[in-house]
């Protein structure tokens, strides 16, 4: 069984990505129940970073000048960390990690696509910052790219790049 592919249509063009379900069912099906029930449409990427990663999936981004963009979860709440030995895959460019507080089990429905390689949030790594990577872009990493060139306030796109639906196909 291959796993499932998720589509990403955004204001700036689409992007196709793996959903490791194979790897992390946790983590990776907590993203696609909420992609399949329509959360994450109209959400807007309200965490952006060049040479870092861009983040997605507050509720409160619907409204892309929220103050509270960055601090919402989804109404089903969090999910235990996933951390397996059989599953160290690390934060390389264009994998889809899980966000979190710092705290041990509050991923939710946040995450981040990474734009460069950065070992040090791997879960398998030294140090306190552990976010485990759930899927891969497998094509339209050039988005990824525009929406990493953005121009930002404080993080936050100056115009707002709002991710219309996402769609998955099994």
């Amino acid at each position: 069984m291959s796993n499932p592919i998720a589509t990403f249509e955004t204001s700036l063009g689409s992007f196709q990505v793996e959903i490791f379900v194979d790897k992390m069912p946790i983590t990776a099906g907590n993203f696609l129940q909420l992609a399949r029930s329509g959360f994450y449409d109209g959400l807007h990427f309200h965490r952006v970073i060049k040479d870092f990663m861009i983040q997605f999936g507050c509720p409160h981004s619907r409204d892309p000048n929220s103050t509270r963009a960055g601090t919402g979860g989804p109404p089903t709440g969090t999910i235990a960390d996933e951390f397996p030995s059989n599953a160290q895959i690390s934060n390389t460019p264009g994998t889809l990690s899980m966000a979190n507080t710092g705290r041990p089990n509050s991923g939710g429905s946040q995450f981040f696509i990474n734009t460069k390689h950065n070992s040090f949030l791997d879960f398998f790594s030294p140090g306190a910052s552990k976010h485990p990577v759930f899927g891969k872009v497998i094509e339209g990493m050039a988005v990824v790219t525009k929406i990493e060139s953005a121009q930002t306030l404080s993080d936050r796109p100056v115009k707002p790049i709002q991710v219309v639906r996402i769609t998955v196909a099994d």
